[in-house]
């Protein structure tokens, strides 16, 4: 590279080749046709803005000629190898002292930027390959190319794409492959999160971030994993990306000083993303609210459409001949005016900011003796504020390095590196914490890179390598993690897919899975969407499943049709209707049919999207088990029904039959004495045999009373008489309850169970206690109740007391101890309980008198009651 001199006046470089200033807009091609020039040199250099962009076009040029003649210099990163030709660095880290064929300078109008311009104005200036000399930038620059170098042969590059205004949209209304750009942390994170809500998620791209990070979020949106990126004004430097349109959710922006709106050429530069190569663009803003900050005006719309902008009429300039024989000389230096009236001086750069601070400090006026201290300051305050502290935290900092840097060995301590190192070396955190973090870790990196600052600097650049790496790693996946929801993309973008399928898988548990994310379970034929999904994600959740499961509904309706009956089950526990279960899944309901023992089966609606050929399949499977299974749990009651179409059975014995079918197995004897006493002996054994036991109480089967039979029965009952509330079912083994009096009617009965009082004492029981009790007395003469009998039905005292009254036994003192004894019960008493039972009774002291009343004879021989 030649070099002019420094000096106080503006020189020419001697001896340099042909300069060519490639002015343009964005989309011309002027870094493709830079990198193919170097590449055409025998040795080259470009000096790039961003080190991203350096670090992308180094992968390019190493692909081209392999990775031993490419070299990356960076402030943070650096690959020299030994002869290596081609050099890719940002504009800061030239080496100016390398002799190289080919140098490029890409977006020279930066040179007017208040804190680095001065950077670019000096290579602009000076920098030159003994060959040729390439200045990329704006056509603002044109006057001042004209002006500051006429040697230079000015070239202009049409934009290969139109760019055309789309006006104002809704953020709902966004095209796919939209960036929309914001100018505070804040902003970027609100728009990532409604476009997350809205459009499954977006990238995000600032220059806060460490060049992994957005090098990893630029991939997540170019590989089309999201379609949508929310970006600062760092979009506009150089990422060149797969975007459509531009959206500017503000027209203003802090830059440092003030708050004011952007310039046409800043403008014109983010607007230029949309659009690459020869596909075109559209810019225009978001509708977030009323404000005319947000607005393009007319002139404005015009001039970006036609690439129209106002000159530059200045840019920054730094003297470059720096004295460092003291502090106020070095200050003095820097302080000189510019040599031409385009130039302005630079002023705002931090590094000088930090200098005049720190230069009013006595002890590092102290220590800034001479030559080598004053340049050994002034490349401390060169330190970048990634962390954008401003003057006086980053001053602090600067100031801590330059105290080890002059005193000691001069290097800073390894201890002190290590510790911050090892703070910093977290990955947990939010989004916020962690960019912080990175900030940090690439300060150290940039000081691991100054080799005459530390003892081991190879060492302390891996280290802080990877220490930036993960935290990169780390904070990527926190913005994915935070503004990317993936399934609502992927649900997205299958609504509007046309033509091919999409990877559809179901696990074993239920778990539904579009392209592998998650969107709810299928449990049988019934598709929950999850429910950890927003209510307008729930929508897109079950159109997806309603695209993808007919395949899978189908197949499943196959399975039903061919399932073992062991497969099939009643779901009910009181809650109706009573529901079918296939392989545990609900697939129907019982509803009201011909008869008690005949309902009706009503496929549920998750069924509804079958095939009618697929529900006839699956509603005839149903009917077939549910007909064995009747078979099966009540077969005494189809029993019943052979019985009454027995030509051998009295009149009174088929009645006696029909009622206890209609009543499910068990029927209060009070209604049926007439047709008890006119059971003939053989009337009786065929009912035997039928499982019919004619108890105290009641006539029974006492095969129904075990807890499955129960839980069929209370089921076909409830279905059968319309009951649409039914109390818990009585737990298995459970011999008496409590009454609750808002239980319906007939419930207590049907579920096998004789009301006595408050309570109710399952039948079987009754009849075994009618027969203990048979056993244990001698005709009318008055007995003690044993205190077993008390304990084996769930009563207390007084229960078991109620219990013997209505089975026809009074309370008796003998010798002051209670006895009972035998005192039948009227027939018109058994009648009139048999009607109480039949119908709910409110609490009053005279029903419950009725209780003590209500009873029925056991069945014993005439003889033996006579005896009694």
């Amino acid at each position: 590279m030649i070099r002019s001199a420094p000096s106080s006046t503006l020189s020419r470089p001697s001896g340099g080749g042909q300069v060519t200033a490639v002015l343009g807009p964005t989309n011309t091609g002027k870094t493709h046709l830079a990198v193919e020039r170097l590449c055409g040199h025998v040795s080259g250099m470009i000096g790039f803005p961003l080190r991203l962009l350096a670090r992308e076009v180094y992968d390019r040029v190493v692909a081209l000629k392999g990775p031993k003649e490419v070299a990356l210099i960076t402030g943070e990163e650096k690959i020299v190898p030994e002869g290596a030709r081609w050099f890719l660095c940002t504009i800061e880290a030239m080496p100016l002292d390398r002799e190289v064929a080919f140098v490029a300078i890409d977006e020279a109008q930066l040179g007017a930027d208040p804190e680095r311009g001065h950077v670019f104005t000096d290579r602009l200036l000076h920098c030159r390959g003994y060959a040729e000399t390439m200045i990329l930038g704006s056509e603002t620059l044109r006057p001042l190319i004209r002006k500051l170098v006429p040697e230079a042969e000015i070239i202009n590059r049409p934009r290969f794409s139109t760019l055309s205004y789309a006006g104002a949209k809704k953020l709902s209304r966004l095209p796919r492959r939209s960036a929309i750009v914001a100018f505070t942390r804040a902003e970027v994170y609100a728009l990532a999160e409604m476009l997350r809500r809205q459009k499954g998620g977006a990238a995000v791209v600032m220059g806060s971030l460490s060049p992994s990070t957005r090098n990893a979020q630029v991939a997540m949106y170019q590989s089309g994993e999201v379609d949508y990126l929310v970006a600062t004004d760092a979009i506009g430097m150089g990422l060149n990306m797969d975007i459509a349109h531009v959206a500017f959710a503000s027209l203003s922006k802090f830059d440092g000083r003030r708050h004011r709106r952007l310039t046409l050429s800043e403008m014109a530069q983010i607007a230029g993303r949309a659009g690459r190569y020869q596909k075109d663009g559209s810019f225009g803003t978001v509708q977030l609210g009323t404000s005319e900050a947000a607005s393009f005006t007319p002139e404005e719309i015009e001039d970006l459409e036609a690439h129209r902008f106002d000159p530059l009429g200045h840019l920054v300039w730094r003297n470059t001949a720096l004295d460092f024989g003291s502090l106020p000389r070095l200050i003095g230096s820097m302080d000189q005016r510019p040599p031409r009236p385009e130039l302005i001086r630079s002023d705002d750069a931090i590094d000088l900011a930090v200098l005049k601070t720190l230069a009013g400090e006595p002890w590092v006026m102290e220590r800034a003796r001479g030559p080598r201290g004053v340049a050994r300051l002034w490349a401390a305050c060169g330190l970048p504020d990634y962390r954008k502290t401003g003057p006086e935290q980053h001053g602090r900092l600067v100031a801590r390095i330059f105290r080890h840097l002059s005193e000691g060995d001069g290097r800073l301590p390894d201890a002190w590196i290590a510790s911050e190192l090892a703070h910093l070396d977290r990955a947990g955190g939010d989004v916020e914490t962690i960019a912080d973090r990175i900030a940090a870790a690439r300060t150290w990196t940039y000081i691991a890179h100054r080799p005459d600052w530390l003892a081991e600097p190879q060492r302390w650049a891996e280290r802080t390598r990877d220490v930036e790496s993960r935290l990169s790693d780390a904070l990527h996946l926190a913005l994915t993690q935070r503004f990317v929801d993936r399934r609502t993309a992927v649900l997205l973008k299958d609504l509007k897919a046309r033509g091919g399928e999409q990877r559809v898988e179901i696990d074993a548990d239920g778990a539904v899975a579009v392209e592998g994310e998650v969107i709810g379970r299928l449990d049988g034929f019934r598709f929950t969407a999850d429910p950890l999904a927003r209510a307008g994600e729930q929508r897109l959740l079950l159109a997806a499943a309603e695209r993808h499961l007919v395949k899978a509904l189908a197949a499943r309706a196959a399975a039903l049709a061919e399932a073992p009956d062991e497969d099939f089950a009643l779901e009910f526990d009181g809650e109706l209707p009573p529901r079918l279960q296939w392989a545990g899944a609900r697939v129907a309901t019982l509803r009201r049919g011909r008869n008690a023992l005949d309902p009706r089966i009503q496929l549920d609606r998750a069924l509804a999207g079958l095939a009618v050929a697929d529900r006839a399949r699956v509603l005839a499977r149903l009917a077939a088990w549910l007909e064995a299974t009747l078979t099966h749990v009540l077969g005494p009651l189809a029993g019943l029904a052979a019985t009454d179409a027995a030509a051998s059975l009295s009149p009174a014995a088929r009645g006696l039959a029909v009622r206890l079918v209609e009543t499910l197995g068990v029927l209060p004897r009070g209604p049926a004495e007439d047709q008890l006493g006119a059971l003939g002996r053989s009337d009786r054994q065929a009912l035997a045999s039928a499982g019919v036991r004619l108890g105290v109480s009641h006539v029974f089967i006492p095969r129904l009373l075990r807890p499955e039979p129960t839980r069929w029965r209370l089921a076909l009952w409830a279905v059968w008489n319309g009951i649409e509330l039914l109390p818990p079912l009585p737990p298995p083994g459970r011999v008496s309850l409590a009454i609750d009096e808002a239980w319906p009617a007939g419930f207590v009965e049907t579920a096998g169970f004789w009301r006595v009082g408050g309570q109710a004492v399952r039948i079987d029981m009754v009849d075994r206690l009618a027969r203990a009790i048979h056993d244990r007395r001698a005709g009318r003469a008055p007995f003690i109740p044993d205190p077993n009998w008390a304990a084996s039905l769930g009563l207390g005292h007084d229960g078991l007391a109620r219990l013997l009254r209505a089975l026809g036994y009074r309370p008796q003192l003998v010798d002051g101890t209670q006895h009972f004894a035998w005192r039948g019960v009227r027939r018109e008493a058994n009648d009139r309980g048999a009607a109480q039972e039949a119908r709910p009774r409110a609490p009053s002291p005279f029903n419950v008198l009725a209780d003590f009343r209500f009873g029925a004879l056991a069945d014993v021989p005439v003889s033996r009651r006579r005896k009694g």
